[in-house]
């Protein structure tokens, strides 16, 4: 197919196709979509179940499975997978920790955001590691800043005081818990930042080569 024909194709699915589904998807059957929801809302679940400890930082895979959501399945739907695969997750498997709404809105809005950010009409060779880079960027600052810190700071907190997290406050800020400092403590104590580079430089391997998969017929230019 042509340049001018694969334009003339994206431009003929409508606003509220792009805003539920992704290119790969808009088109497609009900049963199929109704497939590729599950299969997505399985990667989450399995996502959010398996995590590594390593010194104090916590790896997991939810940022890489989040993201997979919105250019895999679409903005909207892509929130909805993830939303309820963080929550089937954490019902199968809570490790006896409360349930952090917010830590759900946050991986759920980095689907959105990678579905949106996917539709930007760039079309030049290499335009996908461009996206993924808008997408890394945005998902730090909106998602594990914006929703994920500030959820964990004003309301877990509160509920539940992680002793690493307690006695690196009464360590090294004699006990002061301010949101910067948290920040600070998280991300570079604790060394979350870690986690999420880790993820971001997984997705720029891993994103690219979906396109190789001829059955997704996904569209990342």
């Amino acid at each position: 197919m042509s340049f001018e024909a694969q334009t003339k194709e994206k431009q003929e699915v409508t606003l509220w196709k792009r805003l539920l589904f992704s290119q790969a998807l808009a088109d497609k059957t009900i049963a199929k979509k109704i497939a590729y929801l599950g299969v997505i809302a399985a990667l989450c679940i399995a996502t959010n179940m398996f995590e590594i400890k390593f010194a104090t930082v916590q790896f997991s895979l939810t940022i890489v499975s989040s993201v997979l959501a919105g250019i895999m399945v679409g903005p909207l739907f892509g929130f909805l997978a993830v939303f309820l695969g963080d929550g089937i997750g954490y019902a199968v498997n809570s490790m006896g920790y409360p349930y952090y709404w917010w830590v759900a809105l946050s991986c759920a809005t980095m689907a959105l955001i990678a579905g949106l950010v996917m539709y930007l009409p760039l079309r030049f060779k290499g335009s996908v590691y461009v996206k993924l880079a808008i997408i890394c960027a945005a998902t730090l600052l909106i998602c594990s800043v914006g929703i994920n810190s500030t959820g964990m700071y004003y309301i877990g907190l509160k509920l539940y005081m992680p002793k690493n997290v307690l006695a690196a406050f009464e360590e090294r800020f004699g006990g002061r818990q301010t949101y910067g400092i948290y920040l600070v403590i998280r991300f570079f104590i604790l060394g979350q930042i870690w986690n999420s580079l880790a993820n971001y430089a997984l997705l720029f391997a891993v994103v690219p080569l979906l396109k190789a998969i001829k059955p997704l017929k996904l569209d990342l230019n």
